[in-house]
């Protein structure tokens, strides 16, 4: 799935795409969703304990 979604990007961007940059690519993003999730869900409940 990776080789092929790096193909695609290959051919879309016209530039060469390595399927190990791809790969850190994808879990830095993914480590940066989880942040900004955990992020929010404490943000959230420190108003809704302000607010009450």
């Amino acid at each position: 799935m990776m080789a092929a979604l790096a193909k695609a990007i290959s051919r879309a961007t016209r530039t060469n795409v390595d399927v190990e940059t791809l790969k850190v690519l994808v879990i830095f993003s993914g480590a940066g969703l989880l942040l900004s999730l955990v992020a929010a869900m404490i943000y959230g409940q420190a108003v809704s304990a302000a607010l009450f």
